[in-house]
């Protein structure tokens, strides 16, 4: 019997970047996730509601019950049986994805203090969660049991990505650490500093600022991409400018800093990788909220798209064609590239 036909790339052009809709919620947006099976983008919000919009009409469906306060982590089983959240308050709520009216399934208490981010691994066993209270931990996405504590991040982890082996798991924290984590042993393996990523203000306001807000690895895996931002300036005041340090993943050295021009109020969000190579980098901040979009081989952009608002996050559909945005001024926006 021959072999199956390898699926084709998604046909997308960068530079064709537009906003197709938008949708309105209650409350300003902080995070977005796409269903992988195309259904759905789920809305975390400067509210303890969980929001539900349907891609096919915008059907807006509030999942209320799953927090006490701000919901800013999100992921999706592959499968797209359930919805994972986590909220500031530090609990991880698991939902029946495609519930006509959903509820919490189950619930566990994962940090003390923010959810930032979650992460399901590529077979969909195990879920990741990075939290303000320096820990990544694992969890059964079948029964919400604890599996493993990852120690050894100072401070506050901000992301969280999963190697396409599932064998490794790479986080970063606010000072600009990121470690690589053998997923079997709980150990870390090596660590990558990006420093610059992080501003502390000595003189004036006196806190730590930046850290690595997103974190990715290229599908060919040849690098490792860590974002935030650098110049601050005046970090309260968003001066600072958007950053990603990238590095070359057998060796572990920094291959190049990538830059923008002509953003000095923005910083990294979240980074995700097109089927192509492609780096896209969602900055939102003072200079507006813009989608970056960077080749392995240069260190400036190689185009950028701005959007009608401020964003707090971005996400890449399941067929590599669309991005989701949550915006500050209350609505998911979806971007196309055809």
């Amino acid at each position: 019997m021959p072999d199956a036909t390898p699926a084709s790339p998604p046909a997308f052009d960068i530079t064709k970047c537009k906003v197709a809709t938008a949708w309105a919620n209650d409350r300003p947006l902080v995070a977005c996730r796409f269903d992988p099976l195309g259904r759905y983008v789920f809305c975390g919000a400067e509210e303890k509601t969980v929001i539900r919009f349907k891609l096919d009409d915008g059907a807006r469906t509030p999942m209320p019950g799953g927090h006490d306060t701000w919901v800013h982590g999100l992921a999706c089983t592959p499968n797209g049986e359930f919805l994972i959240s986590g909220g500031c308050e530090g609990k991880i709520t698991w939902w029946q994805a495609a519930a006509e009216a959903p509820a919490p399934v189950r619930q566990v208490t994962a940090h003390k203090g923010w959810v930032r981010q979650l992460a399901v691994s590529p077979d969909g066993s195990l879920v990741a969660s990075a939290g303000n209270d320096g820990f990544v931990r694992l969890w059964k996405t079948a029964d919400g049991s604890l599996v493993k504590e990852l120690a050894g991040h100072p401070r506050d982890v901000y992301s969280v990505v999963w190697h396409s082996s599932g064998q490794f798991l790479c986080s970063g924290d606010i000072l600009g650490n990121v470690r690589q984590w053998d997923v079997v042993g709980g150990s870390t393996i090596r660590t990558f500093e990006a420093k610059e990523v992080h501003s502390y203000n000595a003189a004036g306001q006196q806190v730590d600022f930046g850290g690595v807000r997103g974190v990715a690895i290229s599908p060919d895996g040849k690098y490792l991409a860590v974002g935030g931002l650098h110049k601050a300036t005046n970090p309260l005041g968003a001066v600072h400018e958007p950053l990603v340090m990238l590095y070359e993943w057998e060796s572990g050295k920094l291959a190049k800093q990538q830059v923008t021009e002509g953003i000095t109020g923005g910083g990294i969000w979240r980074l995700v990788y097109l089927a192509d190579g492609t780096l896209v980098g969602a900055s939102g901040g003072s200079s507006g909220g813009w989608l970056l979009f960077w080749k392995a081989d240069q260190e400036k952009a190689v185009h950028k798209f701005q959007t009608p608002n401020i964003l707090r996050d971005m996400d890449l559909s399941a067929d590599g064609t669309r991005f989701a945005t949550a915006h500050h001024d209350k609505h998911v926006r979806i971007t196309t590239m055809v």
